[in-house]
């Protein structure tokens, strides 16, 4: 948002765009409230207190109180505050400086969260409440836990839901949080493992793929299934070693990505789990890549690809619509939630229903010029768009496959603990039969 300069810092011109950006992003909080009718709107800004990428942000979320007034806003600080083994000491000094840098930028947090590997004594809370001016009993402990899930639970024995609804004037009933805790057990308590092959580009940067991670872990929540991931770089895989990498998988998934890089790894994957009848799950890229694997294998078209990978391919499998090619990157992205509709198959089966809406984010689509080509050597295109226009889903038969599943969209993005996604949960329970 705010280009460095050659030798280092920022131009004024720069600094000058603040307002504009501050502007939009009030804007963008405002109407995600009006968009969807909510009572509360919850914002969170990242990063370090002090970091000048945040800057807009924060001033947007200050002038946000003075638009709606502090009695309908509250401001909540996580900050850490590192425990020193050779000590034994837990310093409360970086909780200190940040909240200093918060009041220097207008904003006072009403409640700290603290990050802790140690419990909180009585009088560590005193400190930060005092050096900190913030009520004693809005000093939370935030320590480490067991599993993500455990948070909430953890949150709300700190009483946080009561500070928050007490600041902003709102008397709800007491909060049910049966389901959530018997999410947890369950979470606790898996009866087997199974070892899932992620394939991607990105994999040295696990939280690249953190959405799908906790898709697969939400969707083996309740068949007592705890997930491995092996993390395989897609650019790493050859014709020589893909079989020695993917032996003793469970299932593989590939996720999807941008450019050329790591592509071909991707096609090795595709054709290694669908020869192997291992569960395979394409996502975005990896679904193109599956197809241009099958068009090569068993249609017998040399060199098919995607004109991403290769714009000379002579059998461009996976190409931009020819309506949405623009000069700029931007105009030919397929984003937001879009309908479609199934055929009888694995997907129909998981969604249990005719017609979805799903997430996009892609430029290319299956090109249809090889669509029939594709559903007479025996790939079913199970999900279409409404128009019949746009290939959404792909598999193979179960006769000849037990799981292979390809989606343009990202699945994912929709996937919750409490209600994870249909396709992650019928995936992670063919490798739990």
């Amino acid at each position: 948002m705010l280009n460095k300069e050659r030798k280092g810092g920022y131009s004024g011109a720069n600094i000058q765009v603040i307002p504009h950006i501050t502007d939009a992003i009030k804007e963008h909080i405002y109407h995600a409230g009006q968009d969807t009718q909510s009572d509360i709107v919850i914002t969170e800004i990242g990063g370090t207190v002090g970091d000048i990428e945040s800057l807009p942000f924060l001033e947007a979320i200050r002038q946000v109180r003075h638009d709606v007034g502090s009695e309908n806003t509250m401001y909540a600080h996580m900050t850490l505050v590192p425990y020193l083994g050779f000590s034994g000491e837990i310093k409360t000094k970086p909780t200190q400086h940040s909240v200093k840098e918060l009041l220097s930028l207008g904003i006072l947090p009403e409640a700290i969260l603290c990050r802790t590997e140690k419990p909180l004594s009585k009088e560590m809370r005193d400190k930060i409440s005092l050096f900190c001016n913030v009520d004693k009993d809005c000093i939370i402990e935030n320590a480490n836990a067991e599993s993500i899930y455990d948070v909430p639970l953890l949150l709300e024995s700190e009483k946080f839901a009561d500070i928050v609804c007490r600041k902003l004037n709102i008397d709800p009933p007491p909060p049910d949080l049966t389901e959530w805790q018997e999410l947890v057990n369950m979470v606790r308590r898996p009866e087997r493992k199974v070892r899932i092959g992620l394939v991607g580009k990105y994999v040295e940067l696990h939280d690249a793929y953190i959405s799908i991670v906790e898709a697969l872990r939400h969707a083996a929540i309740r068949p007592l299934v705890e997930v491995e991931i092996e993390w395989i770089q897609s650019g790493d895989l050859t014709r020589s070693n893909v079989a020695k990498k993917l032996d003793g998988l469970d299932g593989v998934i590939v996720p999807g990505g941008f450019g050329e890089r790591g592509m071909e790894g991707m096609v090795l994957a595709a054709r290694y789990a669908r020869e192997a009848r291992i569960p395979f799950f394409g996502l975005g890229l990896g679904m193109q890549m599956a197809v241009v694997a099958f068009a090569r294998d068993i249609m017998g078209l040399e060199g098919a690809h995607s004109t991403e990978g290769n714009p000379q391919t002579s059998y461009p499998i996976a190409t931009i619509r020819a309506d949405m090619r623009a000069p700029a990157d931007e105009e030919t992205m397929r984003l937001g939630a879009h309908p479609c509709r199934l055929e009888p198959g694995i997907a129909r089966t998981a969604y249990d229903r005719e017609t979805i809406y799903e997430r996009h984010r892609h430029r290319y689509e299956i090109n249809n010029a090889y669509r029939d080509q594709l559903i007479e050597k025996g790939l079913r295109v199970t999900g279409l768009s409404p128009d019949n226009h746009l290939v959404e889903i792909v598999e193979l038969p179960q006769d000849v496959h037990p799981w292979y599943v390809g989606v343009s969209f990202h699945a994912e993005f929709k996937s919750r603990p409490n209600l994870p996604h249909p396709l992650f949960v019928s995936f992670i329970n063919q490798m739990a039969k």
